[in-house]
């Protein structure tokens, strides 16, 4: 059993300096926050008293390589350090996750509960504050006021028509595609995974007006532990409040209104915090989850092949890529209630842990073989579990695979522009994302952005058509060369090649005499195939 703090989360301290005492820091284990030993980690990411960081280089970089190690040497629950080096507890295995996040009366989503909040060691400054400071919202309530205000949310998102959101995601997509189907090259991260998901929240939740480049960066910062985190926030929380002023005066369809409008009475500043969780909770994921998918597709061979060979639906890809690379890595946090026991540590009342989301999803204890298939298996934890199970995942899904599919139908011949190698990624806390997605295809014209996406040709195709002409007689008007009219019998009357020319059309040919019938042969098994085969090459516009 690891027994990793001299002063551990929850252990009573009689001796601890007053909050925010200047002249003392965060003491963990004799080294001071503030102490340049503690300010200067080992090459490995170790603290000098052996504890790891969950941020920094290595959890940016190599965030899976850092839970397996600590998975190595912890178990299923690994004591790690927080920005600023506060304590607290990462869940690693599959089973743990799920007793915790089933489990309110032990680890409650209050985190008025943290320690680390009441001796100054998590100050409202700090930067995972806009995640960890307690709101009048669902996600950090427990019982009675957690169903009140859920229930808002859950019925919100149920008057949400399903219908009429795939039409917004057609119609964006085919408006971001249409960007840069000409350039004939694109980043799929910065022009279509960032900006799809935000596109369609600001209109589900009655804000079109707010989507900009500004609201898409905020959205994105305010969850990464960032010097800006908190002005990121204030910028967002903006929007929210000005949405719930004009839907208090003037109702319209849509989730705002519902939200303002709700039996459970909730007041403006619950509207707002309500409104920026749901916008920020189902884009982070979804942008995340679009490029992961795409990476997927183009990087994969048996991705690629299982899609176009009909063996897996897009949904079925999404739902594997939330098993090897849910959107969000960690979800932060629960608190323990009381002293307890989980994964052969001893957990301190007022102790934080930390919902290890990705590192669940690989335990080699529901999963030892990771090259083996997910499909059908929805028990992964990328919207997490319990009753605080994202209850928007289902848009996302949506999102995701409408917008995927409308790209891919639009551009089926994309191609990734640099070496595997070379993508790189960033990472925080709660989530990792790719940084570029460059790809290259060959230029497409624009669509009308009213109508769903259609597949187009890269370049004009001969004139074609398929008929079946009378016996004896020649399709009318001309058929291109090389090509033969179905029904033609090569060498016949009705071959275009065996045509008279037009300069001896005046002399009549010689009338040939009586043939017997001929009976048609049968087809071969390989003319469907050649037929099918045509058909793909000419849909994808090969």
């Amino acid at each position: 059993m690891t027994t990793p703090f001299s002063h551990r989360p929850g252990a009573d301290d009689h001796a601890a300096p007053p909050p925010g005492c200047p002249a003392h820091g965060l003491t963990v284990n004799g080294l001071s926050s503030k102490s340049p030993a503690a300010e200067s980690p080992a090459a490995d990411g170790l603290r000098p008293n052996g504890l790891r960081r969950l941020y920094g280089p290595e959890a940016e970089s190599d965030p899976m390589g850092l839970y397996e190690k600590l998975r190595a040497e912890h178990g299923s629950v690994a004591p790690v350090l927080l920005h600023g080096d506060v304590p607290a507890w990462l869940v690693l295995g599959h089973s743990d996750n799920l007793h915790m996040t089933r489990t309110p009366s032990q680890f409650s989503r209050d985190s008025r509960r943290w320690r680390a909040v009441h001796d100054g060691t998590a100050p409202p400054d700090h930067p995972l504050a806009p995640v960890f400071s307690w709101q009048p919202i669902c996600v950090f309530a427990d019982g009675a006021d957690h169903e009140r205000l859920r229930g808002a949310v859950t019925d919100s998102i149920a008057r949400i028509d399903h219908r009429g959101v795939r039409r917004y995601i057609n119609r964006f997509s085919n408006r971001l595609v249409n960007d840069f189907c000409l350039d004939g090259k694109a980043d799929l991260v910065s022009r279509f995974a960032e900006h799809l998901p935000m596109m369609v929240m600001t209109q589900i939740l009655g804000m079109p007006e707010e989507y900009s480049e500004r609201m898409v960066q905020a959205a994105r910062d305010m969850i990464k532990g960032t010097a800006t985190a908190n002005e990121s926030n204030a910028y967002v929380m903006g929007a929210m409040g000005r949405l719930v002023t004009r839907r208090r005066a003037v109702p319209e369809e849509d989730f705002a209104t519902w939200l303002v409008e709700h039996p459970a009475g909730l007041s403006d500043d619950e509207v707002s915090q309500h409104l920026r969780l749901v916008l920020i909770a189902a884009y982070e994921t979804t942008a995340n989850l679009i490029a992961n998918v795409l990476r997927m597709v183009l990087t994969d061979p048996r991705f690629r092949a299982q899609l176009s060979g009909g063996h897996m639906t897009l949904p079925e890809a999404v739902e594997q890529t939330l098993w090897d690379e849910p959107p969000f890595t960690t979800i932060f946090g629960r608190w323990a209630v009381g002293d307890t026991e989980l994964g052969g540590q001893r957990i301190k009342a007022g102790d934080a842990l930390v919902v290890g989301i990705a590192a669940a999803n690989v335990d080699p204890v529901v999963r030892p073989d990771l090259n083996a298939s997910m499909q059908g298996n929805r028990s992964h934890l990328a919207f997490s579990g319990g009753p605080h199970e994202c209850p928007g995942q289902d848009i996302g899904r949506a999102i995701a695979d409408t917008g995927i599919d409308a790209l891919l139908l639009r551009l089926p011949d994309l191609q990734l522009a640099v070496e595997e190698d070379e993508l790189r990624w960033t990472g925080s806390l709660m989530s990792r994302h790719l940084v570029e997605l460059p790809v290259t295809f060959a230029p497409r014209p624009p669509q009308d952005v009213t109508g769903p996406p259609s597949p187009t040709v890269a370049a004009p195709r001969p004139q074609w058509r398929v008929e079946s002409p009378r016996p004896g007689s020649v399709p009318p008007g001309p058929v291109p060369p090389g090509s033969v009219a179905r029904g033609t019998v090569p060498g016949s009357a009705t071959d275009p090649a065996a045509a008279p020319d037009p300069a001896s059309a005046a002399v009549p040919p010689p009338v040939p005499a009586p043939a017997a019938p001929v009976i048609p042969a049968q087809r071969t098994g390989a003319a469907p195939q050649r037929a099918w085969r045509a058909v793909t090459r000419w849909w994808r516009g090969d």
